[in-house]
């Protein structure tokens, strides 16, 4: 064998450049035998891990604060990572979404703070959307389809009487609504308790420390306050949401 041919073999090439091309065959073989991929399942959907990170950096490019556009940004993001694409279709509709965004005007009034209302929002949507794709996904065991079943009978309860409280006067206790907030939340928190990470759990967290705030629903529910005419858009949509048995 000539020099020539056994530089080509790489017979003659440094001991370094050996090792280093071989730890790089090590890395690429240790990589293919992650957790998840063999059967090509995306981190996203697997049972102990976040079902994808949205990031924190969602821009708002005017001052018009659209949920319906977050909510399908949100999606993309998520659906962009899975294999299986049986969740095509919006998971907030369009009267929900009028209901997240007149949520937004009211937050955005009451805490003098539009960058904290984008962000309660925001999260509101995620948890709602990854909540969704989980239960979609078949991803939940039987006790957390029967926590799953408590929570939507606890969210329609909720939804009753946030409508009732404005319909019929001097029945408003903000006790009793901040009562059911937080039962929501506990239950929320014990359905994704296996599935997503902390920092989701702090998400949920930033939702509900916001709207079970009992100054908060107070001054919502004030007759002669400024939020009257939200809370009439908000009971509106709600009322159009119940007779769609969307809540």
């Amino acid at each position: 064998m000539s020099a020539c041919t056994r530089e080509k073999q790489g017979v003659n090439r440094p001991l370094s450049w050996r090792r280093k091309r071989r730890a790089q065959v090590l890395m690429f073989s240790a990589a293919s035998r992650q957790p998840g991929r063999q059967a090509g399942i995306p981190k996203c959907i697997l049972p102990t891990s976040d079902t994808g990170d949205l990031g924190d950096t969602w821009a708002v490019a005017t001052d018009v604060f659209n949920s319906k556009n977050l909510a399908v940004q949100a999606q993309k993001k998520i659906l962009g990572k899975m294999v299986s694409k049986s969740i095509a279709t919006t998971l907030i509709d369009d009267t929900s979404s009028e209901v997240l965004d007149e949520l937004y005007r009211v937050t955005k009034e009451y805490t003098q703070n539009k960058k904290e209302a984008e962000k309660i929002i925001k999260n509101l949507i995620k948890t709602v959307i990854k909540l969704a794709i989980l239960y979609r996904n078949n991803q939940f065991n039987q006790d957390e389809l029967a926590l799953m079943e408590k929570f939507k009978k606890k969210v329609h309860q909720l939804a009753m009487t946030v409508v009732s409280f404005h319909q019929v006067d001097y029945t408003f206790d903000r006790n009793v609504l901040s009562r059911l907030l937080n039962e929501c939340r506990e239950l929320l928190h014990q359905i994704i308790q296996r599935h997503l990470t902390a920092k989701s759990h702090g998400r949920v967290n930033n939702v509900f420390d916001h709207f079970s705030n009992c100054e908060f629903l107070a001054a919502l529910y004030n007759p002669f306050g400024n939020f009257k005419p939200h809370l009439q858009k908000l009971c509106d949509g709600i009322n159009k949401m119940l007779d769609e048995e969307n809540i």
